[in-house]
């Protein structure tokens, strides 16, 4: 009964290490999956900041200032767009610059404007020289003014951090795998003795792996679960921090990254299993002292 009891607390207190350790490598890789749908999402809200102005003619009527916001509204990639009249913009530059430019000037020299955003797809200059063209022979209007190199520092921007955060990914993807391979190994390590002891009485290789496999695939459904819940109580308190950021992760994106998780665990503790006890069915006693 000691020696049954000793030797069930070793292999509890390597099965829920072996848990612990894995739950921790998925945390991370969920906590990098999470951040790079924060920067997805936050990027596509910034594109969609990027766009043109479309300065009007001074003596524009309203009929053809509604005739101008419709052809608009028709083009493509259009997400948002915002009408300011004479007045509108005066106030503004005038805000801007702290000096009374109507006493300066001699009056309103401003024309009414459409400031127009584009979706994050058409948030490049090609795509945005695409909407502008046809806007050119349009009478009413008399200049668009595209914001083509704020599109083009942004794009450059946000295309090195995604380079950078795919690296990243990559990294951690096969330090996750290393990490939970070696721990599945551990475990599996210490029962080498019990698998050669079932082999010498006749026990078939899918006999002795079901258990193995089993186990493992338990450990990695609770490391993937352990790692979920406390993926989700550091949202919660980021989210006490700053509510904007994690308003970006959608709930579709947030439930996906939770089952890639439990099923990542799950897999790879699987395929680990599935190698360690494979390693093992094939050396012999003297082998397993190495």
């Amino acid at each position: 009964m000691t020696r049954k009891r000793h030797t069930v607390i070793p292999l509890l207190s390597t099965r829920l290490t072996a848990t612990a350790s894995v739950a921790l490598v998925l945390l991370i890789a969920s906590i990098a999956a999470m951040a790079g749908i924060v920067m997805r999402n936050f990027s596509d809200a910034v594109r969609e900041s990027v766009g043109f102005t479309v300065i009007l003619r001074s003596d524009i009527t309203a009929s053809q200032t509604d005739a101008v916001r419709r052809t608009l509204q028709a083009s493509p990639g259009i997400s948002r767009i915002e009408y300011s009249s004479a007045q509108k913009v005066l106030e503004r530059w005038q805000q801007d610059l702290g000096e009374d430019i109507e006493i300066l000037a001699g009056g309103n020299p401003f024309s009414p404007e459409f400031e127009v955003n584009v979706t994050a797809g058409y948030a490049s200059v090609d795509s945005i020289e695409v909407i502008t063209a046809p806007l050119a022979t349009i009478s009413e209007i008399d200049e668009v003014v595209p914001h083509t190199t704020v599109a083009t520092e942004l794009n450059a921007t946000f295309h090195s951090l995604s380079l950078i955060l795919a690296i990243v990914a990559a990294a951690l993807l096969i330090i996750s795998y290393v990490l939970i391979s070696n721990t599945v190994r551990l475990f599996i390590y210490a029962r080498r003795f019990d698998i050669h002891t079932m082999r010498l009485v006749g026990a078939t290789a899918g006999f002795i792996r079901r258990p193995f496999l089993t186990a493992n695939i338990v450990n990695g459904f609770m490391a993937g679960l352990i790692a979920s819940v406390l993926l989700t109580g550091i949202l919660i308190y980021c989210h006490s921090l700053e509510p904007r950021m994690v308003e970006l992760i959608s709930p579709l994106a947030y439930a996906v990254t939770v089952l890639a998780t439990i099923a990542g665990g799950i897999i790879i503790c699987l395929i680990a299993a599935l190698l360690s006890t494979n390693k093992y069915l094939r050396q012999s006693y003297d082998e397993m002292f190495h």
